[in-house]
């Protein structure tokens, strides 16, 4: 990137926020602080009214306007990756607004990029197999949105795992994450006096409340993904497999958390995963017909046993 791109860039990207910090700038183009002070002078210089707030950043004045932004032809594309995302990794109401605004996007876009995306649309699909489960149409995505910017208390009721009764709570969100194919809130719940994680598409019901919790110090999403160590490489299931059945999950498997594989003799296999989900898992592995039989954890085992002598029973 030369300098007058990288002027340009800066311009957008100051257009972007509200406050711009030096850092932040030169973070993103891999500059130096004196860089970046030489760069916004050179911008002030062409007639750009950029204001500064002393120990906290840049912004362009409200009376300045932009000529629409033009995109490069990688950057439509990139809106169409977004597109076919938010289709199958959000709820209805998100859907509505993204394509709102893509609709606003696509109208400044130049004849040949519109072509282009019309032409990639039917070509780029995502599969996500929870995106088809009515309750994923009303995930409440913008009243969480909406309470973590405002630090408000949301009411939920939240059905528990396992076809437990729902239960009425008051919870300080934290954070929202997207793991494992699924929208999960980070909150303080006040009923159980602990943080906990909780699965949007299990909650039937949410309203935002009057009360606020400004003054509350949280940890941050980092340390909580740390507590309830999401993206551990820690594995808690060693299963074995028929060597001549892998196969059978070759792709599947991957979906469910797996970590490693090894040879645990002649014609088995062990492989080893990471997933709390045990229930959903030990249906997976009977669905699969891989004859996996687990080593561990104990629990998943008594699970297994469950569900087979269920099965037995339902056609003896």
């Amino acid at each position: 990137m030369n300098h007058i791109e990288r002027l340009n860039a800066i311009l957008i990207h100051l257009q972007s926020k509200r406050i711009v910090k030096a850092s932040e700038i030169a973070e993103r183009f891999g500059i130096s602080l004196r860089t970046v002070y030489r760069d916004i002078r050179a911008l002030e210089a062409s007639g750009v009214p950029i204001g500064a707030e002393a120990g906290v950043g840049y912004f362009l004045m409200e009376s300045y306007k932009l000529p629409p932004v033009m995109f490069t032809k990688e950057e439509a594309s990139a809106l169409l990756f977004g597109e076919k995302l938010i289709e199958k990794m959000s709820d209805n109401q998100v859907k509505t607004n993204f394509c709102s605004a893509l609709y606003k996007i696509k109208a400044v876009l130049n004849p040949e990029e519109k072509d282009r995306l019309e032409k990639l649309h039917s070509r780029i699909s995502v599969l996500n197999y929870t995106s088809s489960n009515e309750n994923f149409n009303r995930l409440f995505l913008n009243e969480i949105q909406q309470a973590l910017v405002a630090k408000q208390v949301l009411c939920i009721d939240y059905q528990g795992a396992y076809g437990a009764p729902p239960t009425q709570r008051s919870v300080e969100p934290i954070g929202l994450c997207n793991y494992g194919s699924r929208w999960h809130l980070f909150a303080w719940c006040r009923l159980r006096s602990e943080y906990r994680d909780f699965r949007l598409d299990r909650i039937k019901d949410l309203s935002l409340s009057h009360e606020n919790f400004k003054g509350k110090q949280h940890i941050s999403v980092e340390d909580f993904i740390r507590q309830i160590n999401i993206a551990s490489n820690q594995a808690n299931i060693s299963v074995l497999v028929p060597a001549d059945r892998l196969h059978l999950i070759e792709e599947s498997k991957y979906w469910y958390g797996f970590k490693e594989e090894e040879k645990a003799d002649a014609q088995t296999r062990r492989l080893r995963f990471s997933n709390n989900e045990l229930r959903g898992f030990a249906i997976w592995l009977i669905a699969s017909c891989s004859y996996a039989r687990v080593e561990e954890p104990e629990e998943l085992k008594q699970i297994l046993d469950q569900h087979v002598s269920g099965i037995i029973k339902n056609y003896s």
